[in-house]
């Protein structure tokens, strides 16, 4: 494949990475079942505090899923601009979230604040690692954090 780009510097990646964060409005979220059964869906989100924060009902599959292992795996991005980030995520009561995040999600969501519907939960992604490419010529360096801690 001919890339008509330079790389990025990861430092240029990560900033990109960030603006994504708090720009974009939804991102895709994969999940496991206990027996292996893959589930993918797309949710709304809002970058809060350095934690990825969703919300859905909580008969959905990607909230049953987070118990007990609590892995998830969420994508921004499209194909020529990928961002893959991997983490725990929790569940996280409406009625126990902090009212500064759950003002967060609901100014982002355009007003909608699930916080007293008791049918949904929030869901807090913690970041393990990020990594971020473009093309093939930023595949060396696309690992952006590792164990938590961002590489740059």
């Amino acid at each position: 494949m001919t890339t008509t780009q330079p790389a990025r510097h990861r430092e240029q990646r990560r900033q990109d990475v960030l603006d994504r964060l708090a720009q974009d409005d939804d991102l895709w979220v994969a999940t496991a079942s206990p027996g292996g059964e893959p589930c993918l869906v797309p949710l709304s989100f809002v970058w809060d505090r350095g934690t990825i924060l969703m919300c859905t009902r909580r008969t959905n599959p990607t909230a049953r899923n987070l118990t007990p292992a609590g892995e998830a795996r969420v994508s921004l991005g499209h194909t020529r601009d990928v961002v893959l980030i991997e983490g725990t995520a929790e569940p996280v009561e409406g009625s126990a979230l902090a009212t500064e995040s759950a003002d967060a999600f609901a100014a982002k969501l355009g007003g909608w604040d699930p916080r007293d519907r008791t049918s949904w939960v929030y869901l807090r992604l913690t970041p393990r690692t990020v990594k971020a490419w473009r093309e093939e010529n930023e595949l060396p360096e696309r690992e952006l954090m590792r164990d938590g801690a961002w590489l740059v």
